[in-house]
């Protein structure tokens, strides 16, 4: 009896572009709103934030002892020695963790401190119990010690109100651990996706469940279902049907009802028994929009829109699945999940052989990372050895740590040229944009704009003579800064060497911080002022780090003069104002908005430039041209001006 042909063999409905079929998606597929929701701390590791946490109070909230010993000033101790010590009167009883103190300590005393105890009003360092002898009612100091030796200020580590993490950052053990640092028991996050997971087949049987002949087990299901929880999903229990139309419609609907997204794997194509598309275009509108792309493997992909959810139709075979999988339905998921920070972390590579592909189709081919010997001028330091064995080989995939895409385009490429190896699994990465150099609030509201891009972001706040070296030597990408030179009166620009690019900033103005009612600054000029603290010993100043420009302020406006405090510093405007609000100083300099939101006094010291400096060899970097970008966004100068800065 001779062979029969199927009845229906009908082709491909319409093989397009990636390009192509990426757009048809995208404009049948409804707005994507990512949903949100409170997640208590112990679950929250892994998840991605759906808004920047702030610190609600100061971290720690007092002056904390590092070590065992007495706590005393600084400057009685100039000068002692094992063979001179210093006595001094002993202040007052143990001071230990969990209790106030008494009051403050006066001059040429000390008292006996525990790790972790309140450091008390006048102290400004502790010497170690190990360098002191009692005499009674005295101890010897054996050892000087600087101002702020062995003690943690007030709000050194975090200051309330101060943005700790921002909105789009997946949280590991770190972040998890600083805001329990804060007190806080839960954060919002983004709510992860539910994806279902439909494996079509007669073939098809469970793993653990014993084959017979023509039957094999179903690896696509478990892998789509563990690729979804890397990309940041949750996949629902996988569904197995048979070819049988009436039980993948069945299927779809549940899926549909259960899921945000649905993923199919096999019966794409269209043969005799790939029902598949005719039962997912059966429930439109509008069905069925792509079906045949130009990929090699993966040309069966299908992408449908059906009760305004995703639906993807990916071919059977394994390699063609997990390709088509990381090119459509991962980025999907990222975006439903929040997870913009990770993307797909590609790794540059060689490829040590001539690879020739098929013109017209964008191809995929799967490798492995060799770690290349380390060269001068090398980019890349891996080789992409290609892996063969087609598009249905489970082996290959399972030993591969990667794949590359072929642009249609492209004939061949020539051994030795650098390609991007997407990585089978998250892969870690380093910082996109890094900052050295002055801190200031306004500069968290950019970078939420920029961290809402998808970058990953490092920020180190040391002050702008330190950023601006850093700078000079290209260690960062962005060097906040705000220096006046004197002899111009210029801010900024003065400062800048011919390697160095000057993106402008904003205007902000820096204030004579007091609390309300002081008569030493209420209703007085900002001269009259700083003489009333500096004729009162008691008047206590919180100062900030060398290196920063609100130091080299505070310089000029107290001249020679070095009032209490003067040698104790701190890193933020926000730790100058929570040091003023909670009485641990009496003034400071910071900016007048931090000043406000503190519910402090202010009096005008400076209008400044408050500008960014980048490295020339870094100006054309994506990151730092996101960064330029966010700086100009109508969002970001709306947030600048609530804050009280002005864009010139």
């Amino acid at each position: 009896m001779p062979y029969a042909l199927p009845v229906r063999q009908t082709q491909f409905l319409t093989v397009v572009s990636v390009e192509e079929a990426k757009r048809r998606f995208a404009e049948a597929l409804p707005p994507a709103i990512a949903r949100t929701e409170d997640v208590a701390l112990d679950a929250a590791l892994g998840r991605v934030l759906a808004a920047d946490v702030h610190a609600p109070g100061d971290v720690p909230s007092f002056d904390r002892a590092d070590l065992d010993g007495f706590a005393l000033r600084a400057r009685d101790v100039f000068g002692s020695t094992d063979e001179r010590p210093v006595r001094l009167a002993l202040g007052g009883p143990p001071l230990t963790p969990g209790n106030a103190t008494a009051g403050p300590l006066a001059s040429l005393t000390a008292v006996p401190i525990s790790t972790g105890a309140m450091v008390p009003r006048g102290a400004d360092a502790v010497v170690g119990i190990e360098h002191t002898d009692l005499d009674g009612s005295h101890v010897l100091i054996r050892r000087p010690v600087v101002p702020g030796a062995a003690v943690t200020a007030a709000g050194s580590d975090m200051v309330r109100g101060e943005t700790i993490l921002f909105a789009g950052s997946r949280l590991t053990s770190r972040e998890t651990g600083t805001i329990a640092a804060c007190g806080l028991s839960s954060v919002r996050c983004v709510a992860r996706p539910f994806v279902a997971v439909i494996s079509t087949g007669g073939e098809l049987r469970a793993p653990g469940v014993p084959l017979g002949a023509g039957l094999v087990h179903d690896a696509n299901g478990t892998m789509l279902s563990d690729a979804i929880r890397e990309t940041g999903g949750v996949p629902l229990p996988i569904e197995r049907v048979t070819d049988d139309a009436p039980l993948i419609r069945a299927a779809l609907l549940r899926a549909l009802d259960a899921a945000d997204v649905v993923v199919i794997s096999g019966g794409t194509s269209k043969g005799r028994g790939d029902l598949v598309p005719d039962v997912v275009n059966q429930m439109g509108p509008p069905g069925l929009v792509v079906h045949g792309v130009d990929l090699k493997p993966g040309k069966p992909l299908g992408l449908a829109v059906c009760r305004g959810k995703p639906v993807v139709l990916l071919p059977g075979f394994p390699t063609s699945a997990v390709f088509t999988f990381h090119e459509v339905v991962a980025p999907l998921i990222r975006a439903l999940a929040g997870r913009r920070d990770d993307g797909e972390g590609v790794i540059r590579a060689r490829v040590p052989r001539r690879i020739t592909a098929e013109r017209g189709r964008t191809e995929y081919l799967l490798v492995a990372l060799i770690e290349s010997d380390a060269r001068a001028d090398a980019r890349a330091c891996f080789t992409a050895y290609p892996m063969g064995k087609g598009s249905g080989s489970v082996t290959a995939f399972a030993r591969a740590d990667g794949f590359i895409r072929i642009p249609g385009d492209v004939e061949f490429l020539e051994a030795g040229a650098e390609v991007d190896v997407v990585p089978l699994g998250r892969a870690l990465r380093p910082a996109d944009l890094v900052l050295i150099g002055s801190h200031c609030v306004g500069l968290d509201a950019i970078l939420s704009r920029v961290a809402q891009g998808g970058l990953a972001i490092k920020s180190l706040f040391v002050g702008s003579t330190v950023g601006l070296e850093a700078a000079r030597r290209g260690e960062c990408d962005v060097a906040p800064v705000h220096l006046l030179d004197e002899a111009t009166g210029t801010y900024n620009v003065p400062f800048l060497t011919s390697d160095l690019l000057l993106v402008p900033g904003y205007r902000r103005r820096q204030v004579l911080a007091f609390r309300p009612g002081d008569t030493r600054f209420e209703g007085r000029p900002l001269a009259a002022a700083v003489a009333a603290a500096l004729a009162d010993p008691d008047c206590r100043l919180v100062n900030r780090q060398r290196g920063s420009g609100t130091r080299a302020l505070v310089d000029r406006l107290l001249g020679q003069a070095t009032p209490p405090g003067f040698e104790s510093a701190v890193r933020s405007h926000a730790a100058v104002a929570a040091a003023i609000a909670q009485r641990r100083a009496d003034f400071g300099v910071c900016v007048e908005g931090v000043a406000r939101d503190a519910g402090l006094g202010g009096t005008l010291v400076a209008e400044e430039q408050y500008d960014f400096v980048v490295p020339r060899s870094r100006a054309a970097r994506a990151p730092v041209l996101a960064f330029r970008r966010a700086l100009d966004d109508p969002s970001t100068l709306a947030a600048l001006a609530r804050l009280g800065f002005l864009r010139p």
